[in-house]
């Protein structure tokens, strides 16, 4: 091959591992850049934005009683952490999308469709959970312990400490409302089906009280309040899991009912080729991926990275031009071999053609996957070849892999 074709190439290579540090550290700077305003935006109101945080214990302190600082720099320091961790959970959304820009080049079409959703629905079950913490359980809680406090004893709880504590409960309710996108997925990965899940139902449900009572204070209300939400959220993920396992199931079903069709018109098709090839002349087999043939090598931008706005993959006619001169070379080797052994000249006949390699039998079979509409099997076979050929066949499989997800 040409230099032309070789700097083709050199685009669709792995970049170094030094140039995936340099972004994540050019993404992790620009969250923690948006962290940093939404700081600046909150501070002046720290003191406002901590009487909101504390007024579900402050309506349920006795008549005369508040809230006290027992260290020096509390009354500046509480607000202040209160304001900085309150940037953080609202730049969570802006955050994700650093992370699912970082991720997404990696990720295919259809898998950037399921992926997408999932990090939306996560961040707003989040801001559900805090959000239930702050409106339902708060109060409840609050309620009880001011309730049980002995006579004689006066309420006065240190700011410090009331932030730790409303923040951990932040925490575990906006994590425990995570329960559906974490059976969602172990279902999409494979690691277990909504059956084996439905079967553990009686553990799951204990070890949600036990989770509730890890993660909040000693008392049964907000145990129960913790517990409760996380089981009716793992229901609702197996639901979730079921209506993903059937959609699946269905699409398998097709692939496998379209199979047979699939394998006659293969047959038919490699037995036409066969004659039109015997009784036409030998054609010189041409290299699709010379430096004449090849199209224009796709664009790069100046750090030497593949400009995915820019690029523009093979259209479905010239891959199917390539894959049909793959095919006509290996049926023109199989018809001059075949001629030569059938010449009634006395000589001994000369042995078939080698098969071609196993790559190139997966890409003809993803042809034929394609015309006859099965195009998860497709996928798995493009897999395959992106794992097993060389630079050439893995170029086409990426090709096919783009038509694809644009289908």
């Amino acid at each position: 091959m040409t230099t032309d074709n070789n700097q083709a190439n050199d685009a669709f290579k792995e970049q170094p591992f030094v140039s995936h540090l340099l972004e994540l550290r050019d993404r992790l700077l620009r969250a923690l850049a948006v962290v940093a305003l939404f700081f600046l935006l909150l501070f002046p109101f720290a003191n406002d934005i901590y009487i909101w945080v504390a007024s579900p214990l402050m309506a349920h302190l006795p008549a005369g009683s508040s809230m006290i600082a027992t260290e020096v720099a509390s009354p500046f320091l509480t607000p202040f952490k209160l304001s900085l961790v309150a940037a953080f959970f609202i730049s969570i959304p802006y955050t994700l999308y650093q992370l699912w820009a970082f991720i997404a080049p990696g990720l295919y079409a259809h898998e950037k469709r399921l992926v997408l959703p999932l990090v939306a629905s996560s961040t707003l079950l989040f801001y559900i959970g805090m959000l239930f913490a702050y409106y339902v359980v708060f109060p409840l809680v609050f309620a009880f312990l001011t309730g049980t406090v002995p006579d004689g004893v006066e309420v006065a709880t240190d700011i410090a400490r009331y932030l730790d504590f409303i923040l951990t409960l932040f925490f575990a309710f906006g994590m425990a409302f995570e329960v559906p996108i974490a059976t969602f997925i172990l279902v999409w990965m494979g690691v277990t089906t909504p059956e084996k899940l439905i079967e553990k139902r009686p553990y799951i449900i204990v070890g949600a009280f036990l989770l509730g009572m890890l993660l909040t204070p000693p008392d049964v209300i907000s145990q129960t309040l913790l517990a409760l939400p996380m089981w009716l959220l793992f229901e609702a993920g197996v639901i979730a899991a079921k209506l993903f396992a059937r959609r699946v199931g269905a699409e398998q079903s097709a692939d496998a009912e379209a199979q047979p069709a699939a394998a006659t018109s293969a047959a038919s098709t490699t037995s036409s080729a066969a004659a039109v090839a015997g009784a036409t002349t030998t054609v010189e087999p041409q290299d699709p991926f010379a430096a004449e043939n090849i199209a224009e090598p796709p664009p790069v931008n100046g750090r030497g990275e593949l400009d995915s706005d820019r690029y523009v993959p093979l259209t479905e006619a010239e891959l199917e031009a390539e894959l049909d001169i793959i095919e006509a070379e290996e049926e023109q080797e199989y018809t001059e071999y075949d001629d030569a052994g059938d010449e009634g000249d006395g000589e001994e006949s000369v042995p078939a053609a080698e098969p071609s390699s196993p790559v190139e039998q997966k890409l003809k079979q993803v042809q034929q996957l394609r015309d006859a509409g099965q195009l998860q099997a497709a996928r798995a076979l493009l897999y395959e070849v992106l794992a097993e050929g060389n630079a050439d066949q893995v170029n086409v499989a990426r090709n096919i892999l783009q038509q694809l997800d644009d289908d």
